[in-house]
């Protein structure tokens, strides 16, 4: 993966998510998840919708270490964002904590 400058980001922690927006709701969810704040150790964001319901939406995140995660996520700015995601969400997230081992992705 391409990272800052010259150095290669390796990606040492990650997680997936699945949260299913309140019904109808689901292109908000989007929306709010595409504009959330970026981090430079997050190398891979990613937003999915279930081909099925409009209203099922899944983030993978791939991070260059777990600390970092953890840090940015004791940000103003990202409790901002998990304060608005809140009210678009029908149930509580599901989520797995992932080690991503290789892959390719092009957009």
């Amino acid at each position: 993966m391409p990272g800052r400058g010259d150095e290669l980001m390796i990606v040492n922690h990650g997680f997936h998510a699945t949260m299913t927006a309140r019904p109808g709701r689901g292109d908000e969810l989007i929306d709010l998840l595409l504009g959330a704040p970026s981090h430079p150790d997050c190398v891979v964001f990613l937003v999915c919708r279930s081909a099925g319901n409009p209203d099922i939406v899944s983030v993978t995140e791939g991070w260059t270490s777990e600390q970092a995660h953890r840090t940015f996520f004791a940000t103003a700015p990202a409790q901002a964002l998990v304060a608005r995601l809140q009210p678009l969400l029908a149930d509580e997230p599901r989520y797995a904590d992932q080690v991503p081992v290789g892959g390719r992705a092009t957009f």
